[in-house]
């Protein structure tokens, strides 16, 4: 019988354990995960996320709608970067950025469905 999320129960079932053993992701994997969602754990690189799911923007763009020094922006942008959540194209002596994928719209979208539901 279940009491407060514990079981009382301490037989293990092999069978499903081993399945799931065999299918379980590496470490690395997880890992890369989990940096992503530490990035989207941010609130600034949310908005950032946010603006540029409306436009693609310049870092002065991104600053003035964030109301936060280019400097910042900039450092946010590098981690975006890196984990290839955002990317850049340059146009003259601006540089634009975007969203790298569709996937970094979904994740964004799904986390807003998520908080929507009551």
């Amino acid at each position: 019988m279940e009491q407060d999320g514990i079981c009382d129960v301490t037989e293990i079932n092999r069978d499903t354990v081993e399945k799931i053993k065999k299918d379980i992701l590496p470490d690395e994997t997880i890992i890369s995960l989990s940096e992503v969602f530490k990035a989207l754990g941010d609130p600034t690189r949310l908005k950032i996320i946010y603006v540029l799911s409306k436009h693609q923007l310049c870092v002065c763009d991104i600053a003035d709608l964030l109301n936060m020094s280019q400097s910042a922006i900039s450092h946010q942008l590098r981690v975006l970067r890196g984990l290839r959540l955002v990317k850049f194209r340059k146009e003259g002596k601006q540089a634009i950025y975007s969203l790298d994928d569709d996937h970094v719209l979904q994740l964004f979208n799904q986390g807003m469905e998520h908080i929507s539901h009551e």
